[in-house]
């Protein structure tokens, strides 16, 4: 099997004991963004004693992260970055052995600020922008999650409820738009953009915690002001 180039660079990460050369991120934004989702992930398993249990929402939404991130490159959003974000991860995770990943922490931190799980959440002003990021991140969100079966349950329903709330007025903005409901290309688009502007607010769960008390399910939807 060909080796990732991602996956050779944690290697010679791990080698770099023999080295003088200074610990890198692979410089294409794919593998960076698959070393520090590998990295992100065995730092928050580092913290954990029972390794049977599953991440929490929040450090498997740093996770996912990288791939948003990766296919916000693009302003279209770029999915087939995010898919080989995906991918790549699975494969370097495999090569990180004990405390491999700590020298990489710093580098993630500068190469991917949005990644960053202290950062400030602000949602757009304009109530029709707010609106699709939210609806495009959460739906994106669902989907991703939905692959871990039940253990992500409770944020796949809430986030479901939000879509629900927001789905008549993402039909209507499209529809200002121009876009008709068996447009399926011109919907796919400008959710597409949509998704890579919410990628870059802030870790995804902490920004649909504020999409959510924007638009809660169950009551009046707050615009911003």
């Amino acid at each position: 099997m060909r080796n990732h180039p991602a996956f050779a660079a944690v290697v010679a990460l791990l080698l770099s004991s023999c080295s003088s050369g200074p610990p890198a991120l692979p410089e294409d934004i794919v593998g960076s963004a698959a070393t520090c989702a590998a990295v992100t992930a065995s730092q928050a398993r580092s913290a954990i004693t029972d390794l049977s249990k599953p991440l929490s929402i929040n450090e498997q939404s740093q996770v996912i992260h990288y791939a948003l991130l990766a296919g916000a490159a693009d302003p279209k959003f770029s999915r087939d970055n995010a898919n080989g974000v995906v991918k790549q991860m699975q494969a370097i995770a495999g090569g990180i052995e004990d405390d491999g990943w700590k020298p990489l922490v710093p580098l993630c931190k500068t190469a991917f600020p949005e990644a960053d799980p202290s950062r400030a959440v602000t949602l757009p002003a304009a109530p029709e922008d707010a609106q699709i990021q939210c609806y495009a991140l959460g739906d994106f969100m669902v989907r991703a999650l939905s692959a871990y079966n039940e253990t992500y349950r409770d944020a796949v329903v809430d986030y479901n409820s939000m879509l629900g709330k927001l789905e008549p007025l993402i039909k209507e903005q499209l529809s200002k738009k121009g876009i008709a409901a068996e447009d399926h290309a011109g919907k796919s688009a400008e959710k597409s953009k949509a998704l890579a502007a919410a990628a870059k607010l802030g870790p995804p769960s902490k920004t649909l915690d504020a999409c959510m008390q924007l638009f809660p399910s169950d009551g009046e939807i707050k615009l911003p002001t």
